[in-house]
């Protein structure tokens, strides 16, 4: 048996319902609609300024963690727990399907060499979550795919390519998917 508890931006107790609602309330003040939420999702930067901002608001990560386990979404991306809050009729993914759909666009314009380092970030992101596409991770996934940073350049080109190479791959992950 799990107890949960949930605290208001102004440090006082609060049911997982007060919670949700708040949180509800608030969405709408960090972006307008689905499609601003994919644009500022989709990169590192801006999915964190974005995560800052919920965490300032009285919602921070950990506790979006437990609502992902609430709503039976543990398998799915943060990004899906925020749409279910803001949109109560969005259909989720798995982190697993949402690569599968976006796994042939990311791949269209990569060189082989990309391609398995752009494999070997998504099947971590599969099994840890987003938190494998923050920017600061890339030279940790660097080093455990290629041994060093060295060899990493020596692969996929130099630092400022690897780190647009990781960038950008990600907005294909988090476009819509048509169905």
């Amino acid at each position: 048996m799990m107890s949960t508890s949930f605290w208001s931006a102004d440090g006082t107790p609060i049911s997982a319902e007060e919670f949700l609602n708040n949180l509800f309330g608030e969405l709408p003040n960090l972006f307008k609609n689905e499609q601003e939420l994919r644009t500022l999702w989709s990169n590192p930067m801006t999915r964190r300024t974005l995560l800052e901002k919920l965490e300032d608001a009285g919602f921070p990560k950990s506790d979006l963690l437990v609502v992902q386990q609430l709503v039976n979404m543990e398998k799915s991306d943060l990004f899906d727990v925020l749409e279910y809050v803001f949109n109560g009729n969005y259909k989720s993914m798995t982190r697993e399907e949402r690569v599968a759909t976006s796994q042939a666009t990311i791949f269209a314009l990569l060189n082989n060499k990309q391609k398995e380092f752009i494999q070997f970030v998504l099947s971590k992101y599969i099994e840890s979550g987003v938190e494998e596409l923050d920017q600061e991770k890339l030279p940790i996934l660097l080093t455990n795919k290629y041994q060093s940073l060295e060899d990493a350049k020596d692969i996929l080109g130099d630092a400022a390519n690897i780190s647009k190479l990781f960038i950008e791959f990600q907005q294909y992950l988090y476009a819509e998917k048509v169905a």
